[in-house]
């Protein structure tokens, strides 16, 4: 269980812990808590018509050294057992590229690969991954509803977005769903978190649900209902948003499947000694080896770059750390 710096918030009371370089997740049914190095998770995802398998995919995965955790929330053309084959390839990249810092060139792999596949499947997601060293938090977003972010300092909700520099080129094919055009580019949105900040993800059934005239909610609407909620109760956030949501009309939740993947720091995972990174290494060459005599899992292959492998103080000595926007809301 991981020891929290803030003593107002509580980890997930069921919850599964996080292994080295383990990528945890499904298109199945699931209301658990996940705990790991950096983040505390909470994921809730209900299928379409009860089925044991939907459309909803979720991946949480945790890296060599603790210090990057990734999270993944990808809603897939399709229901059931037609998804098995596009969430088995997201599985695969994910584990792939679980020491990544970086995750524009992951985004781009998924793209491709959910291209290659049969069926003409294709999906929407966002991807986040958080940095411990630095609490950073850096989004790509395909096609997908934005995230929340609740901050701790001012006790609000609000949207995570890209400016109108970067989510409106028109003349662009940037940031389009998954699986559809093969060379499609992602933007990242670069989030500084502290302790306390909780973000929301989520698939569409929440939006393009109902409100008690029957209207559509979109994104406003959502956002009306997610600001009567405490964002520093997060155990509590999406069992009340879920019923908030579902008291408004009585079809609302039922026609599609159901996902909230909401997460947020626990100030654990902040750093990593010239040891540390040491072992992570041998582990890497054991996974290389392992895949050498006929594994199935794709060797998770370090980022070649100073701050992953030097670390952050070494790479801010040499000016490679990039700069992080403090709001990271419109």
């Amino acid at each position: 269980m991981s020891t929290l710096h803030n003593a107002n918030t509580q980890s997930p009371s069921e919850s599964h812990r996080m292994q080295c370089m383990e990528v945890w997740g499904s298109n199945r049914a699931v209301d658990s808590g996940v705990i790991m190095a950096g983040l505390d998770a909470w994921v809730y995802s209900r299928p379409w018509h009860g089925d044991s398998s939907g459309g909803d995919v979720h991946y949480v995965s945790s890296c060599a050294t603790g210090r990057i955790t990734r999270l993944l929330l990808a809603d897939v053309s399709g229901h059931g057992e037609t998804v098995a084959e596009t969430a088995a390839t997201l599985r695969r990249i994910m584990r792939r590229y679980v020491n990544h810092i970086e995750q524009r060139r992951f985004v781009r792999m998924m793209n491709r690969a959910l291209g290659r596949l049969d069926g003409q499947r294709f999906a929407t997601s966002v991807v986040a991954s958080f940095f411990a060293p630095r609490s950073q938090l850096i989004i790509s977003n395909a096609g997908h509803p934005p995230p929340l972010l609740w901050r701790t300092r001012t006790k609000s909700w609000s949207y995570i977005n890209h400016d109108d520099r970067e989510s409106k080129k028109a003349a662009d094919l940037s940031n389009m769903p998954l699986g559809i055009i093969r060379e499609t580019e992602y933007d990242e949105l670069r989030v500084r978190l502290d302790i306390g900040d909780v973000v929301l993800m989520y698939t569409d059934a929440l939006m393009e649900s109902q409100n008690a005239d029957g209207e559509m909610l979109g994104l406003d609407g959502l956002l009306e209902i997610v600001r009567q909620l405490d964002g520093s109760d997060p155990n509590t956030v999406v069992q009340q948003l879920r019923k908030r949501v579902e008291s408004l009309h009585p079809e609302n939740l039922t026609g599609d499947d159901v996902t909230v993947l909401m997460f947020r720091p626990n100030g654990v995972g902040g750093g990593s000694n010239f040891f540390t990174r040491a072992w992570a290494g041998i582990r890497i060459m054991a996974t290389a080896v392992t895949k050498l005599f006929g594994g199935r899992n794709p060797i998770p292959f370090p980022e070649l770059s100073v701050e992953a492998m030097f670390g952050t103080p070494v790479a801010r000595l040499l000016g490679r750390v990039r700069p992080v926007d403090d709001s990271g809301s419109d």
